[in-house]
């Protein structure tokens, strides 16, 4: 029984704070654009180039999804030409040390080979069950 005051924990429940942050940064794009932002400010065609894949207008989408949530700071610097810059804020540079963590653990144990081998084994279940 929970201490009078405190919430009671559900120790096979979700925490909210941890599901809440996967379903944005889990948000196709959006830790991808965060990590790529680890190396230091960029334009939108560098993140494009940088980013094969992603769409001119996804990739706006979520700029615009990091910004409003105060991760990314978009800034628009006068021309000629009109260029925008966009950076981590000291939000998203927060992340930093998560996203850090993340890659090491793919690196270990996300590989590319098990990656495939899931995807076959997945597929060979859903052809199996029709």
């Amino acid at each position: 029984m929970a201490p009078t005051g405190e919430i009671p924990h559900d120790e096979h429940g979700c925490d909210e704070a941890l599901a809440r942050a996967f379903q944005f940064l889990g948000k196709r794009w959006n830790g991808v654009l965060l990590g790529t932002l680890m190396g230091g400010a960029a334009g939108f065609a560098e993140l494009r180039r940088a980013i094969p894949g992603i769409s001119d207008s996804v990739l706006s989408d979520r700029l615009s999804e990091l910004s409003g949530a105060g991760l990314v700071q978009r800034t628009v610097r006068e021309g000629p030409p009109v260029t925008v810059g966009y950076r981590l804020t000291a939000a998203g540079e927060a992340l930093l040390p998560a996203l850090e963590e993340l890659m090491v653990w793919s690196r270990r144990h996300l590989t590319d080979e098990r990656c495939r081998a899931a995807t076959r084994k997945r597929r060979t279940a859903s052809a199996a069950a029709e």
